[in-house]
Protein backbone atom coordinates (compact mmCIF):
# COMPACT_ATOMS: atom_id res chain seq x y z
CA UNK A 1 0.00 0.00 0.00
CA UNK A 2 1.60 3.01 -0.80
CA UNK A 3 1.72 6.30 1.79
CA UNK A 4 -1.05 8.18 -0.02
CA UNK A 5 -3.48 5.21 -0.32
CA UNK A 6 -2.81 5.18 3.64
CA UNK A 7 -3.96 8.15 4.65
CA UNK A 8 -6.98 8.24 2.43
CA UNK A 9 -8.22 4.93 4.42
CA UNK A 10 -7.39 6.42 7.68
CA UNK A 11 -9.64 9.70 6.66
CA UNK A 12 -11.98 7.42 6.10
CA UNK A 13 -11.74 5.54 9.27
CA UNK A 14 -12.10 8.76 11.19
CA UNK A 15 -15.15 10.27 9.29
CA UNK A 16 -16.98 7.02 8.91
CA UNK A 17 -16.00 4.98 11.30
CA UNK A 18 -13.91 4.41 14.96
CA UNK A 19 -10.41 5.88 15.73
CA UNK A 20 -8.21 3.20 16.25
CA UNK A 21 -6.40 4.92 19.25
CA UNK A 22 -8.58 7.65 21.41
CA UNK A 23 -7.29 11.30 22.00
CA UNK A 24 -5.54 11.37 25.60
CA UNK A 25 -8.75 14.03 26.46
CA UNK A 26 -11.31 11.34 25.98
CA UNK A 27 -10.60 9.30 29.24
CA UNK A 28 -11.34 12.13 31.62
CA UNK A 29 -13.89 13.82 29.14
CA UNK A 30 -16.43 10.30 29.01
CA UNK A 31 -17.12 10.77 33.02
CA UNK A 32 -18.57 13.78 31.94
CA UNK A 33 -21.29 12.09 30.12
CA UNK A 34 -24.02 10.39 31.70
CA UNK A 35 -27.19 8.80 31.45
CA UNK A 36 -31.13 9.94 32.42
CA UNK A 37 -33.79 8.19 33.71
CA UNK A 38 -36.92 10.28 34.20
CA UNK A 39 -40.29 8.89 35.74
CA UNK A 40 -43.70 9.85 36.27
CA UNK A 41 -46.06 10.95 39.31
CA UNK A 42 -46.47 7.24 40.28
CA UNK A 43 -43.02 6.43 39.87
CA UNK A 44 -42.72 4.66 36.34
CA UNK A 45 -39.90 4.99 34.39
CA UNK A 46 -40.87 7.09 31.08
CA UNK A 47 -37.66 7.91 29.26
CA UNK A 48 -33.76 7.39 29.41
CA UNK A 49 -31.28 8.82 27.39
CA UNK A 50 -27.96 10.52 27.88
CA UNK A 51 -26.70 13.60 28.87
CA UNK A 52 -23.25 15.45 29.97
CA UNK A 53 -21.70 17.89 32.28
CA UNK A 54 -21.06 21.57 32.00
CA UNK A 55 -20.11 22.46 35.07
CA UNK A 56 -18.33 21.17 37.87
CA UNK A 57 -21.27 21.78 40.25
CA UNK A 58 -23.49 19.18 38.00
CA UNK A 59 -25.27 21.80 35.55
CA UNK A 60 -25.93 19.76 32.52
CA UNK A 61 -27.68 19.57 29.38
CA UNK A 62 -29.93 16.89 27.39
CA UNK A 63 -32.65 17.07 25.09
CA UNK A 64 -35.71 18.40 26.23
CA UNK A 65 -37.92 15.47 24.76
CA UNK A 66 -36.07 13.29 27.50
CA UNK A 67 -37.61 15.15 30.38
CA UNK A 68 -41.23 16.14 28.79
CA UNK A 69 -43.81 14.77 31.44
CA UNK A 70 -41.61 13.85 33.87
CA UNK A 71 -41.84 14.77 37.53
CA UNK A 72 -38.72 13.22 38.53
CA UNK A 73 -35.34 12.08 36.99
CA UNK A 74 -32.06 10.46 38.20
CA UNK A 75 -28.30 10.91 36.41
CA UNK A 76 -26.48 7.97 36.50
CA UNK A 77 -22.53 8.18 36.21
CA UNK A 78 -20.39 5.63 33.29
CA UNK A 79 -19.64 4.29 37.59
CA UNK A 80 -22.99 3.35 38.02
CA UNK A 81 -23.58 5.88 40.70
CA UNK A 82 -27.00 8.03 40.54
CA UNK A 83 -27.85 10.98 41.73
CA UNK A 84 -31.15 12.99 41.36
CA UNK A 85 -32.26 15.78 39.27
CA UNK A 86 -32.63 18.76 41.64
CA UNK A 87 -33.93 21.68 39.35
CA UNK A 88 -34.45 22.51 35.87
CA UNK A 89 -32.66 25.64 34.80
CA UNK A 90 -34.07 25.96 31.66
CA UNK A 91 -35.43 24.51 28.38
CA UNK A 92 -36.78 25.12 24.64
CA UNK A 93 -38.99 22.48 22.87
CA UNK A 94 -38.64 23.49 19.47
CA UNK A 95 -34.55 23.09 19.60
CA UNK A 96 -35.40 20.03 22.01
CA UNK A 97 -32.62 21.38 24.42
CA UNK A 98 -32.82 21.53 28.47
CA UNK A 99 -30.24 22.13 31.01
CA UNK A 100 -30.58 21.20 34.68
CA UNK A 101 -29.24 20.49 37.98
CA UNK A 102 -28.35 17.47 39.23
CA UNK A 103 -27.60 17.25 42.86
CA UNK A 104 -23.78 16.05 42.97
CA UNK A 105 -21.74 15.19 46.30
CA UNK A 106 -18.85 17.07 44.84
CA UNK A 107 -17.25 18.45 41.99
CA UNK A 108 -17.80 16.70 39.04
CA UNK A 109 -15.74 16.44 35.34
CA UNK A 110 -17.19 18.63 33.30
CA UNK A 111 -16.79 19.65 29.61
CA UNK A 112 -15.76 22.74 28.14
CA UNK A 113 -17.81 24.75 25.42
CA UNK A 114 -15.80 25.55 22.18
CA UNK A 115 -14.60 29.05 21.63
CA UNK A 116 -15.57 29.45 18.28
CA UNK A 117 -18.00 28.78 15.98
CA UNK A 118 -16.41 25.48 13.91
CA UNK A 119 -16.30 25.97 9.75
CA UNK A 120 -17.82 23.46 7.40
CA UNK A 121 -15.63 20.29 7.13
CA UNK A 122 -13.90 20.50 10.34
CA UNK A 123 -13.70 17.29 12.04
CA UNK A 124 -15.62 16.53 14.84
CA UNK A 125 -16.31 13.42 16.96
CA UNK A 126 -19.45 12.31 18.82
CA UNK A 127 -18.11 10.91 22.56
CA UNK A 128 -20.81 8.38 23.91
CA UNK A 129 -22.42 7.27 27.35
CA UNK A 130 -20.64 4.02 28.34
CA UNK A 131 -19.95 1.81 31.30
CA UNK A 132 -17.26 -0.37 29.27
CA UNK A 133 -13.75 0.64 29.31
CA UNK A 134 -13.93 0.73 25.44
CA UNK A 135 -11.98 3.96 23.65
CA UNK A 136 -14.21 3.72 20.63
CA UNK A 137 -16.25 6.92 19.37
CA UNK A 138 -17.61 7.58 15.99
CA UNK A 139 -16.09 10.60 14.11
CA UNK A 140 -17.71 12.87 11.19
CA UNK A 141 -16.80 16.39 9.82
CA UNK A 142 -19.40 19.28 9.82
CA UNK A 143 -21.29 19.67 6.35
CA UNK A 144 -22.85 22.92 6.94
CA UNK A 145 -23.63 25.21 9.78
CA UNK A 146 -27.09 27.23 9.55
CA UNK A 147 -28.01 29.77 11.91
CA UNK A 148 -30.67 28.90 14.19
CA UNK A 149 -31.29 32.35 16.43
CA UNK A 150 -29.37 34.91 17.36
CA UNK A 151 -25.71 34.12 17.27
CA UNK A 152 -26.56 30.21 17.88
CA UNK A 153 -25.59 28.22 14.99
CA UNK A 154 -26.81 24.33 13.50
CA UNK A 155 -24.85 21.93 12.07
CA UNK A 156 -25.56 19.34 9.78
CA UNK A 157 -23.22 16.90 10.44
CA UNK A 158 -21.73 14.03 7.72
CA UNK A 159 -21.87 11.19 10.67
CA UNK A 160 -24.06 8.36 11.24
CA UNK A 161 -25.87 8.76 14.94
CA UNK A 162 -27.55 5.46 16.39
CA UNK A 163 -30.66 6.11 18.47
CA UNK A 164 -28.53 5.68 21.94
CA UNK A 165 -26.42 8.39 20.89
CA UNK A 166 -29.31 11.29 21.09
CA UNK A 167 -27.73 14.34 23.08
CA UNK A 168 -24.48 12.69 23.51
CA UNK A 169 -21.79 15.70 23.45
CA UNK A 170 -20.23 16.73 19.57
CA UNK A 171 -16.39 17.16 20.47
CA UNK A 172 -13.51 18.62 18.28
CA UNK A 173 -10.45 17.08 17.97
CA UNK A 174 -8.80 18.76 20.93
CA UNK A 175 -11.91 18.07 23.56
CA UNK A 176 -13.89 20.94 23.00
CA UNK A 177 -17.58 20.39 22.98
CA UNK A 178 -19.61 21.53 19.74
CA UNK A 179 -23.49 20.77 20.41
CA UNK A 180 -25.89 18.38 21.34
CA UNK A 181 -26.55 14.92 18.86
CA UNK A 182 -29.97 15.34 17.48
CA UNK A 183 -31.62 13.67 14.87
CA UNK A 184 -34.24 14.80 12.05
CA UNK A 185 -37.65 12.73 12.26
CA UNK A 186 -37.92 10.97 9.14
CA UNK A 187 -34.77 11.49 8.05
CA UNK A 188 -32.14 9.00 7.69
CA UNK A 189 -29.77 9.06 10.16
CA UNK A 190 -27.00 6.50 8.93
CA UNK A 191 -24.86 8.78 7.23
CA UNK A 192 -26.33 12.50 8.39
CA UNK A 193 -27.23 13.84 12.05
CA UNK A 194 -27.56 17.28 13.81
CA UNK A 195 -26.08 19.28 16.59
CA UNK A 196 -27.13 22.16 18.51
CA UNK A 197 -25.10 25.15 19.31
CA UNK A 198 -23.78 24.16 22.93
CA UNK A 199 -23.79 27.75 23.68
CA UNK A 200 -27.50 27.92 23.27
CA UNK A 201 -28.52 25.02 25.73
CA UNK A 202 -25.54 26.69 28.26
CA UNK A 203 -27.54 30.02 27.82
CA UNK A 204 -30.97 28.86 28.82
CA UNK A 205 -32.44 30.66 32.08
CA UNK A 206 -35.05 30.84 34.17
CA UNK A 207 -36.89 34.30 33.89
CA UNK A 208 -39.21 35.83 36.00
CA UNK A 209 -42.16 35.00 33.34
CA UNK A 210 -40.79 31.30 33.01
CA UNK A 211 -44.57 30.53 35.26
CA UNK A 212 -46.15 30.78 31.87
CA UNK A 213 -43.19 29.38 29.52
CA UNK A 214 -45.10 26.18 27.79
CA UNK A 215 -41.58 24.00 27.47
CA UNK A 216 -41.21 24.16 31.20
CA UNK A 217 -44.55 23.60 32.18
CA UNK A 218 -44.37 20.40 30.80
CA UNK A 219 -41.71 19.18 33.16
CA UNK A 220 -42.89 19.02 36.45
CA UNK A 221 -39.74 18.52 38.33
CA UNK A 222 -39.31 21.95 40.44
CA UNK A 223 -37.39 24.73 38.49
CA UNK A 224 -34.68 26.65 39.43
CA UNK A 225 -34.79 30.53 40.19
CA UNK A 226 -33.80 33.35 38.42
CA UNK A 227 -29.91 34.61 39.60
CA UNK A 228 -31.25 37.92 41.19
CA UNK A 229 -33.01 38.01 44.10
CA UNK A 230 -35.41 40.78 42.76
CA UNK A 231 -36.09 38.94 39.28
CA UNK A 232 -36.80 35.72 41.79
CA UNK A 233 -39.47 37.44 43.99
CA UNK A 234 -40.72 38.73 40.77
CA UNK A 235 -40.45 34.94 39.58
CA UNK A 236 -42.61 34.09 43.09
CA UNK A 237 -45.32 36.58 42.25
CA UNK A 238 -46.35 35.72 38.55
CA UNK A 239 -46.01 31.99 39.88
CA UNK A 240 -47.85 32.16 42.61
CA UNK A 241 -51.21 32.22 40.52
CA UNK A 242 -49.70 29.57 37.86
CA UNK A 243 -48.62 26.53 40.14
CA UNK A 244 -50.52 24.51 42.18
CA UNK A 245 -50.31 25.21 45.76
CA UNK A 246 -47.75 22.15 46.36
CA UNK A 247 -45.64 23.41 43.35
CA UNK A 248 -45.53 26.81 44.66
CA UNK A 249 -44.42 25.77 48.15
CA UNK A 250 -41.29 24.08 46.23
CA UNK A 251 -40.92 27.16 44.79
CA UNK A 252 -40.82 28.95 48.38
CA UNK A 253 -38.18 26.45 49.16
CA UNK A 254 -35.99 27.02 46.54
CA UNK A 255 -36.35 30.08 47.23
CA UNK A 256 -35.27 30.09 50.69
CA UNK A 257 -32.42 27.91 50.01
CA UNK A 258 -31.17 30.18 47.40
CA UNK A 259 -31.37 33.30 49.36
CA UNK A 260 -31.51 32.55 52.68
CA UNK A 261 -31.10 36.02 54.27
CA UNK A 262 -34.26 37.51 52.54
CA UNK A 263 -37.37 38.16 54.87
CA UNK A 264 -39.34 37.74 51.98
CA UNK A 265 -39.06 33.94 51.61
CA UNK A 266 -40.41 33.22 54.87
CA UNK A 267 -42.80 35.96 54.91
CA UNK A 268 -44.68 34.40 51.82
CA UNK A 269 -43.77 30.88 53.08
CA UNK A 270 -45.64 31.63 56.24
CA UNK A 271 -48.77 32.85 54.10
CA UNK A 272 -48.78 29.92 51.89
CA UNK A 273 -48.58 27.49 54.91
CA UNK A 274 -51.32 28.99 56.32
CA UNK A 275 -53.35 29.03 53.04
CA UNK A 276 -52.81 25.43 52.42
CA UNK A 277 -53.73 23.68 55.58
CA UNK A 278 -55.54 25.94 58.79
CA UNK A 279 -54.27 23.79 61.92
CA UNK A 280 -52.20 24.44 65.36
CA UNK A 281 -49.40 22.71 63.26
CA UNK A 282 -49.34 25.03 60.23
CA UNK A 283 -49.50 28.17 62.73
CA UNK A 284 -46.76 26.51 64.49
CA UNK A 285 -44.81 26.00 61.07
CA UNK A 286 -45.83 29.64 60.01
CA UNK A 287 -44.97 31.34 63.34
CA UNK A 288 -41.13 29.57 63.02
CA UNK A 289 -40.91 31.03 59.28
CA UNK A 290 -42.39 34.86 60.86
CA UNK A 291 -39.59 34.24 63.69
CA UNK A 292 -36.76 33.53 61.11
CA UNK A 293 -37.98 36.82 58.71
CA UNK A 294 -37.53 39.25 61.80
CA UNK A 295 -34.33 37.95 62.25
CA UNK A 296 -32.63 38.39 58.62
CA UNK A 297 -35.17 41.73 58.06
CA UNK A 298 -33.42 44.91 57.13
CA UNK A 299 -36.16 46.75 57.36
CA UNK A 300 -37.21 45.46 60.86
CA UNK A 301 -40.50 47.61 60.64
CA UNK A 302 -41.74 46.02 57.28
CA UNK A 303 -41.06 42.56 58.77
CA UNK A 304 -43.19 43.37 61.88
CA UNK A 305 -46.07 44.95 59.96
CA UNK A 306 -45.95 41.28 57.61
CA UNK A 307 -47.00 39.38 60.62
CA UNK A 308 -48.78 41.60 61.74
CA UNK A 309 -51.26 41.62 58.73
CA UNK A 310 -50.68 38.02 57.91
CA UNK A 311 -52.34 37.16 61.64
CA UNK A 312 -54.91 39.43 60.97
CA UNK A 313 -55.96 38.14 57.77
CA UNK A 314 -55.57 34.62 59.44
CA UNK A 315 -57.47 35.52 62.11
CA UNK A 316 -60.11 37.19 59.54
CA UNK A 317 -60.43 34.20 57.84
CA UNK A 318 -60.64 31.03 60.35
CA UNK A 319 -62.60 32.80 63.01
CA UNK A 320 -61.57 33.15 67.03
CA UNK A 321 -61.89 29.52 67.88
CA UNK A 322 -59.78 28.40 64.96
CA UNK A 323 -57.06 30.94 65.84
CA UNK A 324 -56.09 30.81 68.86
CA UNK A 325 -53.93 33.02 70.43
CA UNK A 326 -54.00 34.70 67.29
CA UNK A 327 -55.98 37.15 67.56
CA UNK A 328 -56.43 41.12 66.89
CA UNK A 329 -55.20 42.19 69.68
CA UNK A 330 -51.69 39.84 69.22
CA UNK A 331 -51.68 41.39 65.69
CA UNK A 332 -51.92 44.66 67.13
CA UNK A 333 -49.33 44.40 69.35
CA UNK A 334 -46.89 43.42 66.30
CA UNK A 335 -48.04 45.99 64.36
CA UNK A 336 -47.31 48.88 67.24
CA UNK A 337 -43.36 47.78 67.13
CA UNK A 338 -43.57 48.57 63.60
CA UNK A 339 -45.20 51.62 64.06
CA UNK A 340 -42.68 52.24 66.81
CA UNK A 341 -39.62 52.01 64.21
CA UNK A 342 -41.45 54.36 61.75
CA UNK A 343 -45.07 55.32 61.54
CA UNK A 344 -46.13 54.62 57.82
CA UNK A 345 -49.62 55.74 56.70
CA UNK A 346 -49.81 52.04 55.93
CA UNK A 347 -49.09 51.19 59.10
CA UNK A 348 -51.94 53.38 60.37
CA UNK A 349 -54.19 51.88 58.09
CA UNK A 350 -53.88 48.45 58.91
CA UNK A 351 -54.27 49.85 62.91
CA UNK A 352 -57.25 51.41 61.77
CA UNK A 353 -58.42 47.76 60.62
CA UNK A 354 -57.27 45.83 63.77
CA UNK A 355 -58.95 48.44 65.96
CA UNK A 356 -62.10 48.24 63.66
CA UNK A 357 -61.92 44.81 64.37
CA UNK A 358 -62.39 44.78 68.04
CA UNK A 359 -64.83 47.06 67.68
CA UNK A 360 -62.94 49.69 68.96
CA UNK A 361 -64.69 52.67 66.73
CA UNK A 362 -63.09 55.61 67.95
CA UNK A 363 -59.28 54.49 67.83
CA UNK A 364 -60.07 53.12 64.04
CA UNK A 365 -61.17 56.50 63.05
CA UNK A 366 -58.74 58.20 64.52
CA UNK A 367 -56.13 56.05 62.87
CA UNK A 368 -58.10 56.28 59.05
CA UNK A 369 -58.24 59.91 59.31
CA UNK A 370 -54.32 60.65 60.09
CA UNK A 371 -53.94 58.37 57.17
CA UNK A 372 -56.35 60.37 54.87
CA UNK A 373 -54.18 63.55 56.37
CA UNK A 374 -51.24 61.86 54.03
CA UNK A 375 -50.57 61.32 50.06
CA UNK A 376 -51.32 57.60 51.40
CA UNK A 377 -54.99 58.68 51.26
CA UNK A 378 -56.81 56.94 48.67
CA UNK A 379 -60.29 55.95 47.94
CA UNK A 380 -60.18 52.57 50.15
CA UNK A 381 -58.88 54.96 52.94
CA UNK A 382 -61.44 57.27 53.02
CA UNK A 383 -64.22 54.17 52.70
CA UNK A 384 -62.80 52.92 55.44
CA UNK A 385 -63.31 56.11 57.44
CA UNK A 386 -66.85 56.50 56.16
CA UNK A 387 -67.80 53.16 57.28
CA UNK A 388 -66.59 53.45 60.79
CA UNK A 389 -68.41 56.67 60.74
CA UNK A 390 -71.67 54.96 59.73
CA UNK A 391 -70.98 51.81 62.25
CA UNK A 392 -70.89 54.68 65.19
CA UNK A 393 -74.38 55.93 64.19
CA UNK A 394 -72.72 59.76 63.05
CA UNK A 395 -74.82 62.17 61.06
CA UNK A 396 -75.48 60.48 57.93
CA UNK A 397 -74.13 63.97 55.96
CA UNK A 398 -70.83 63.23 57.80
CA UNK A 399 -70.53 59.85 56.35
CA UNK A 400 -71.52 61.44 52.76
CA UNK A 401 -68.72 63.69 53.22
CA UNK A 402 -65.85 60.91 53.32
CA UNK A 403 -67.84 59.08 50.63
CA UNK A 404 -67.54 61.95 48.50
CA UNK A 405 -64.06 62.40 48.99
CA UNK A 406 -63.57 58.49 48.15
CA UNK A 407 -64.73 58.69 45.17
CA UNK A 408 -63.57 61.89 44.08
CA UNK A 409 -60.06 59.87 44.11
CA UNK A 410 -61.42 58.71 40.59
CA UNK A 411 -61.44 60.68 37.12
CA UNK A 412 -64.26 60.24 35.27
CA UNK A 413 -65.79 58.55 33.13
CA UNK A 414 -65.54 56.09 35.82
CA UNK A 415 -63.71 52.65 35.43
CA UNK A 416 -64.85 49.33 37.01
CA UNK A 417 -62.18 50.26 40.14
CA UNK A 418 -64.99 52.94 41.30
CA UNK A 419 -67.91 51.07 40.90
CA UNK A 420 -68.08 49.46 44.48
CA UNK A 421 -67.69 52.57 45.70
CA UNK A 422 -70.38 54.43 43.82
CA UNK A 423 -73.00 51.66 44.36
CA UNK A 424 -71.98 52.01 48.38
CA UNK A 425 -72.48 55.58 47.75
CA UNK A 426 -75.64 55.20 46.05
CA UNK A 427 -77.05 52.63 49.19
CA UNK A 428 -75.70 55.32 52.04
CA UNK A 429 -78.09 58.23 49.56
CA UNK A 430 -81.00 56.54 49.97
CA UNK A 431 -80.38 55.87 53.96
CA UNK A 432 -80.82 59.84 53.58
CA UNK A 433 -83.08 60.30 52.09
CA UNK A 434 -80.97 61.21 48.76
CA UNK A 435 -82.86 58.96 46.27
CA UNK A 436 -81.93 61.48 43.45
CA UNK A 437 -78.06 61.50 44.08
CA UNK A 438 -78.69 57.54 44.44
CA UNK A 439 -80.45 57.04 40.94
CA UNK A 440 -77.33 59.10 39.61
CA UNK A 441 -74.38 56.85 41.12
CA UNK A 442 -76.36 53.70 40.43
CA UNK A 443 -76.36 55.54 36.67
CA UNK A 444 -72.90 56.01 37.05
CA UNK A 445 -72.33 52.50 38.48
CA UNK A 446 -73.81 50.94 35.20
CA UNK A 447 -71.77 52.42 32.77
CA UNK A 448 -68.36 51.77 34.91
CA UNK A 449 -69.49 48.13 34.90
CA UNK A 450 -70.31 48.92 30.76
CA UNK A 451 -74.00 47.64 31.92
CA UNK A 452 -72.77 44.39 33.23
CA UNK A 453 -75.05 44.47 36.10
CA UNK A 454 -77.50 42.06 37.83
CA UNK A 455 -80.95 41.63 38.80
CA UNK A 456 -79.60 42.91 42.49
CA UNK A 457 -78.90 45.85 40.77
CA UNK A 458 -82.38 46.75 38.69
CA UNK A 459 -84.27 45.91 42.04
CA UNK A 460 -82.17 48.51 43.95
CA UNK A 461 -82.47 51.56 40.91
CA UNK A 462 -86.09 51.23 40.66
CA UNK A 463 -86.49 51.55 44.69
CA UNK A 464 -84.27 55.02 44.08
CA UNK A 465 -86.25 55.90 41.29
CA UNK A 466 -89.41 55.21 42.63
CA UNK A 467 -88.16 57.04 45.50
CA UNK A 468 -87.77 60.16 43.67
CA UNK A 469 -91.07 59.92 41.42
CA UNK A 470 -89.17 58.51 38.49
CA UNK A 471 -91.93 56.38 37.63
CA UNK A 472 -91.18 55.38 34.02
CA UNK A 473 -86.99 54.26 34.78
CA UNK A 474 -88.93 52.31 38.00
CA UNK A 475 -91.29 50.71 35.37
CA UNK A 476 -88.55 49.19 33.52
CA UNK A 477 -85.86 48.27 36.32
CA UNK A 478 -88.75 46.06 37.88
CA UNK A 479 -89.44 44.86 34.93
CA UNK A 480 -85.83 44.02 34.12
CA UNK A 481 -85.30 42.25 37.34
CA UNK A 482 -88.18 40.47 36.83
CA UNK A 483 -86.94 39.24 33.77
CA UNK A 484 -83.28 38.10 35.01
CA UNK A 485 -84.58 36.31 37.73
CA UNK A 486 -88.35 35.36 37.34
CA UNK A 487 -88.50 33.28 40.09
CA UNK A 488 -87.85 35.97 42.99
CA UNK A 489 -91.53 37.40 44.03
CA UNK A 490 -89.99 40.33 45.78
CA UNK A 491 -89.32 41.98 42.18
CA UNK A 492 -93.14 41.09 41.07
CA UNK A 493 -94.35 42.61 44.03
CA UNK A 494 -91.95 45.82 43.41
CA UNK A 495 -92.94 45.64 39.69
CA UNK A 496 -96.88 45.80 41.13
CA UNK A 497 -96.69 48.52 43.47
CA UNK A 498 -95.31 50.77 40.78
CA UNK A 499 -97.82 50.19 38.84
CA UNK A 500 -99.74 51.07 41.89
CA UNK A 501 -98.53 53.83 42.51
CA UNK A 502 -99.26 55.32 38.66
CA UNK A 503 -102.80 54.09 38.80
CA UNK A 504 -102.51 50.88 36.36
CA UNK A 505 -104.09 48.43 38.69
CA UNK A 506 -105.11 46.09 36.49
CA UNK A 507 -101.61 45.81 35.26
CA UNK A 508 -100.77 45.30 39.04
CA UNK A 509 -103.40 42.59 39.46
CA UNK A 510 -101.60 40.78 36.96
CA UNK A 511 -98.14 40.89 37.70
CA UNK A 512 -99.67 39.54 41.42
CA UNK A 513 -101.82 36.95 39.20
CA UNK A 514 -98.39 35.70 37.75
CA UNK A 515 -96.51 35.54 41.34
CA UNK A 516 -99.33 34.00 42.89
CA UNK A 517 -98.82 31.23 39.88
CA UNK A 518 -95.17 30.64 41.22
CA UNK A 519 -95.94 30.31 44.85
CA UNK A 520 -100.16 30.47 46.16
CA UNK A 521 -99.37 31.13 49.07
CA UNK A 522 -97.25 34.57 48.60
CA UNK A 523 -99.26 36.33 51.43
CA UNK A 524 -98.40 40.05 50.29
CA UNK A 525 -99.48 39.10 47.12
CA UNK A 526 -102.92 39.17 48.17
CA UNK A 527 -102.97 42.06 50.19
CA UNK A 528 -101.46 44.03 47.11
CA UNK A 529 -103.90 42.67 45.08
CA UNK A 530 -106.76 44.05 47.81
CA UNK A 531 -105.14 47.55 47.75
CA UNK A 532 -105.66 47.22 43.52
CA UNK A 533 -109.76 46.61 44.10
CA UNK A 534 -110.28 49.09 46.55
CA UNK A 535 -108.53 51.73 43.80
CA UNK A 536 -110.83 49.47 41.09
CA UNK A 537 -113.61 50.33 43.66
CA UNK A 538 -113.98 46.53 44.17
CA UNK A 539 -114.34 46.61 48.15
CA UNK A 540 -115.89 43.09 48.25
CA UNK A 541 -113.44 41.62 46.33
CA UNK A 542 -110.79 43.66 48.31
CA UNK A 543 -111.67 42.55 51.76
CA UNK A 544 -111.54 38.82 50.42
CA UNK A 545 -107.94 39.10 49.33
CA UNK A 546 -106.98 40.86 52.30
CA UNK A 547 -108.48 38.22 54.45
CA UNK A 548 -106.76 35.58 52.01
CA UNK A 549 -103.39 37.57 53.18
CA UNK A 550 -103.83 37.66 56.78
CA UNK A 551 -104.94 33.80 56.78
CA UNK A 552 -101.43 33.17 54.95
CA UNK A 553 -99.90 35.50 57.62
CA UNK A 554 -99.43 38.89 56.20
CA UNK A 555 -98.27 41.03 59.56
CA UNK A 556 -98.92 44.33 57.46
CA UNK A 557 -102.80 43.64 56.32
CA UNK A 558 -104.71 44.16 59.46
CA UNK A 559 -105.10 48.14 59.40
CA UNK A 560 -106.27 47.66 55.89
CA UNK A 561 -108.80 45.31 57.22
CA UNK A 562 -109.58 47.83 59.87
CA UNK A 563 -109.88 50.40 57.66
CA UNK A 564 -112.00 49.19 54.56
CA UNK A 565 -113.48 45.52 55.99
CA UNK A 566 -115.14 46.55 59.10
CA UNK A 567 -118.03 48.29 58.50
Amino acid sequence: MTKRCFWICLMICMVNGLYAQAPKWMDKARQAVFSVITYDAEGKILNSGNAFFVSDQGVALSDYALFRGADKAVAVTTQGVQMPVEYILGANELFDVIKFKVQVPKKVPFLLPVAAKLAEGSSICLLPYSTQKTKSFTGGTVQTVDKATGDYSYYTLKMALKEKMVSCPVMTSTGEVVGLAQKAMGQDTASICYAMDVHYAMDLKITPFSATDVALQGVHIRKALPDTEEQALVALYMASTQLSAERYMEMLDTFIAQYPHSADGYLRRATQILSMEATAGAMSRAERDMEQALQVATNKDEAYYQCAKLIYTYRLRVGAEAAGTWTFAKALEELQKAIAIQPLPLYRQLEGDLNYAEQKYDRALAAYEEVNRTNFASPATFYSAAKTKEVMEAPMEEVLVLMDSCVARFSTPYTVEAAPYLLERAQMRMSAGQARGAVSDYDAYYDAMKGQVNHLFYSYRAQAALKSRQYQRALDDCTKAVELNPGELTYRAELAVVNLRIGRNEEAISVLQEALKIDASYAEAYRLIGIAQIQLKQPKAACESFAKAKQLGDPNVDALIEKHCKK
